[in-house]
């Protein structure tokens, strides 16, 4: 399970024109389910994330996290984070979940980080989304487990 971190200060996710989440500061967390993923990795993922450093504290280190600080995280399923890239022009999507292990793990996931943020957005499973956001730093980090 992959999962891309960026800290924001404002997201949100339209499907067919329609604001589907939205979040204000927080952090944006794009999530690819591999195959072999499993509730586990769901927990262990959903922990890192609503703990991980990356607000700054008042000395401006990066010492605060996402439950320290209340802000919010928009979800949003991304399929090809699971892609294998590392030969040829073409990634290939075989290390992906089959859709319906993935939107099973990716619900659980969204219920897990529920227990650590209180406030969480989500995007649409499987639907064709447009994400719009405004990085803060910029600060990304890709969290794999």
């Amino acid at each position: 399970m992959r999962g891309l971190v960026q800290r924001v200060s404002a997201a949100s996710v339209l499907v067919e024109d329609e604001i589907v989440g939205t979040i204000g500061q927080g952090v944006l967390l794009l999530l690819g389910v591999q195959r072999g993923d499993s509730r586990n990795e769901c927990e262990k993922l959903a922990s890192r994330v609503a703990n991980y450093r990356i607000f700054p504290d008042d000395e401006g280190r990066m010492n605060r996290s996402l439950a320290d600080t209340g802000g919010g995280i928009l979800v949003v399923s991304q399929f090809t984070l699971a892609a294998d890239t590392r030969k040829g022009l073409r990634p290939s999507f075989s290390p992906a979940a089959e859709p319906q292990q993935a939107q099973a793990l990716y619900d659980y996931f969204v219920e897990c980080i529920s227990k650590g943020v209180a406030i969480v957005q989500t995007g649409r499973f499987g639907a064709d989304m447009k994400v719009s956001l405004c990085n803060d730093g910029p600060v990304t980090f890709l969290l794999e487990v």
